[in-house]
């Protein structure tokens, strides 16, 4: 009865957001269920001193990084810099290479700080250039940008900004750098059986006679893509490599100029002083400033045409931070009360069972991503529910916490891309295509992520890179 409570809930939650509710405003009711089937008299107490608090502390920490990649990305856009680098790199590659480009040129915008919705938008108009142009079928556009937007540059890749390497940092006291080898490893794997899929497919389809679309697919199609582009590329690239760098730069530089273990704020007018402890915020602290560096560096090159739709386009960042950030917030705080409920600790003594530390944490993180549809709510709730029991299985296991920071992190990435996922759903509306057009491509990379994480967990042990 407990664990179905729990499933019922998380299901409901999944359901609720297939069919394009607001999870805002279900998880907090759902929660809520969870809790009045449970124990009636103790839903005030745990919607204010344990939901609450939990989405509360979620954005604490996290926002600014989602204010800030918000207002990066945005400014990528309207200073004309992502058309830029878009267009180069499909000159030099040329439409022939249409599937290759298009994943090359989101990979890089996205490991450069720029949204993963954001990145859609930006591309979709040249992949859906490119593709014609070659007769590519356009059902393989949502996969091609999601290969190169929504698998290794979210989570795999090290250094990356995405919030889906953020998180571990406050659990397990690592940098976004965390296990660079098997980052790497994993990384060529995803991008190389991706490519290799969306090719086979490709050719399949080719010869089948499908071409870029049939009239029931030719919807949402964009206007020709202007190809007078006045910003040089490598300026445009310029404040990519400014965030990677800075980002680099900030993650050794912090931990030596803050003193300690633990920063203690007391300014006059403070009652009480303030502890803030560094380990957790330190890389949180190093993405916000490269983030920073990187506005700064778009707004020197390019002040004048920013400054026309700063004030519309800094509103259009908010406004998507605060969405992003208020879905993935109560989530975590979804999770926080589901965590705490007598079947999901049954769940946790039976995930127990699973000897090998690593795997563990793997099938946790997914599961919990596929559920909730997710890779940051999922990775979430599992950090903020069991984060000290995979710490202390690795430790007996002599597992370093960058592993368990990059296993986490592209675990979150798995199975999150189920049908009900906001970036699926997103690429399909941006698109024109329905599920059932172009999903079976998407899900192909889901299995592929998936399995990588595996991969990389074999590397692991098999060879002790790091």
């Amino acid at each position: 009865m407990a664990v179905g409570i729990a499933a019922l809930s998380l299901i409901l939650l999944m359901i609720a957001a297939y069919r394009g509710m607001s999870v805002i405003i279900m998880a907090p009711l759902l929660a809520m269920l969870a809790v009045l089937l449970t124990d009636p008299a103790a839903v005030p107490a745990a919607f204010s001193g344990l939901f609450m608090e939990k989405v509360a502390s979620f954005l604490k920490l996290y926002f600014p990084v989602f204010l800030l990649g918000a207002l990066f990305g945005k400014l990528v856009e309207i200073s004309g810099f992502s058309r830029a680098i878009v267009t180069a790199v499909i000159g030099i590659v040329g439409a022939g290479r249409a599937i290759p480009a298009i994943m090359a040129v989101t990979a890089l915008l996205t490991y450069g700080g720029v949204s993963v919705f954001v990145a859609v938008f930006a591309v979709y108009p040249f992949a859906a250039e490119m593709f014609r142009r070659a007769d590519i079928p356009k059902r393989l556009v949502p996969a091609t940008i999601g290969l190169g937007a929504i698998t290794f540059t979210m989570d795999a890749l090290p250094g990356t900004p995405q919030i889906q390497n953020i998180i571990p940092t406050s659990f397990f006291g690592t940098t976004s750098w965390a296990a660079p080898v098997l980052g790497l490893i994993g990384s060529a794997c995803i991008a190389a059986m991706g490519l290799t899929y969306l090719g086979w497919r490709r050719r399949a389809m080719m010869a089948a006679g499908e071409g870029y679309g049939a009239p029931e697919t030719l919807v949402n199609e964009p206007e020709p893509v202007d190809a007078s582009v006045t910003v040089h590329p490598l300026v445009a690239l310029l404040p990519l490599l400014v965030v990677g760098v800075g980002n680099l730069l900030l993650t050794m530089a912090i931990p030596r100029w803050v003193s300690g273990d633990v920063i203690t704020l007391s300014l006059v007018g403070m009652a009480d002083p303030v502890e803030v402890k560094v380990a957790q915020v330190s890389a949180l602290w190093a993405v916000e400033g490269a983030l920073l560096i990187g506005i700064a560096t778009i707004l020197a090159f390019a002040y004048r045409k920013v400054a026309k739709r700063f004030a519309e386009g800094s509103k259009a960042a908010v406004g998507g931070a605060l969405l992003a950030g208020m879905n993935t917030a109560v989530e975590y705080g979804f999770g926080a009360v589901i965590a705490a409920l007598p079947g999901f600790l049954i769940v946790k003594e039976a995930l127990r069972a699973i000897p090998d530390p690593l795997i563990n944490e793997a099938i946790t993180v997914t599961s919990l991503a596929g559920i909730t549809g997710s890779a940051s709510g999922g990775l979430s709730i599992a950090l903020a529910a069991m984060a000290d029991q995979f710490i202390a299985a690795g430790d007996a296991a002599g597992i370093s916490r960058e592993v368990l920071h990059r296993v986490a992190s592209m675990a979150s990435g798995g199975m999150d891309s189920l049908p009900h996922n906001g970036a699926v759903i997103t690429l399909l509306a941006v698109t024109g295509l329905t599920h059932r057009q172009a999903y079976k491509d998407i899900f192909a990379l889901t299995l592929i992520k998936t399995v990588t994480v595996f991969i990389v967990i074999a590397v692991y042990y098999l060879t002790g890179l790091v």
